[in-house]
C-alpha cells in the first residue's frame, strides 16, 4: 500500500542540517551567534552558494533567520534547495530509525521520491 505525504518543514535536528550541508556540498554547519546585516542570530548556521550572510537554524523554536535582502544577497533557490535537502535526510534518518530501508529517486520536476520499505524490506 503506498502513501503520499506532504512534510511541512521544521529545521530542528542538527544532525539532518549537516547531513543536508553533505547533500548540498557546502561547508557544515556552525553553531553561533552570527550577523545578519542589522542584526544577528544565534543557532547553527550553514553558508549558501553565493550569499552574503548565513542562514541561521533555531533548532529549538524551528525558526530560520536570514538576510538575502529580497535576492540581492543570496538566491531563494539555495534556501529551497536546503530546505528540501533537510526534509529529505531527517526523513530518512527516521525511518531507519525504525529498522527500515529508504531509497530516493530525484524526478524530472526538482522534486525528491522517498520510499520507505517497512521493516528493512526493499
Amino acid at each position: 500500500m503506498s502513501h503520499i505525504v506532504e512534510i511541512k518543514t521544521e529545521v530542528r535536528d542538527p544532525v539532518a542540517i549537516r547531513a543536508a550541508c553533505q547533500r548540498l556540498k557546502v561547508p557544515g554547519p556552525v553553531f553561533g551567534e552570527f550577523r545578519l546585516f542589522s542584526t544577528s542570530a544565534i543557532g547553527w548556521a550553514v553558508r549558501l552558494p553565493q550569499w552574503r550572510f548565513p542562514v541561521v537554524c533555531d533548532v529549538n523554536t524551528a525558526k530560520i533567520a536570514y538576510d538575502n535582502y529580497e535576492g540581492r544577497w543570496g538566491d531563494t533557490k539555495h534556501l529551497d534547495g536546503f530546505l528540501q535537502g533537510y526534509a529529505v535526510e531527517k526523513a530518512k534518518l527516521e525511518a531507519r530509525k525504525k529498522g527500515h530501508t529508504v531509497t530516493e529517486q530525484s524526478l524530472a520536476d526538482g522534486s525528491i521520491k522517498l520510499t520507505v520499505s517497512v521493516g528493512g524490506v526493499a
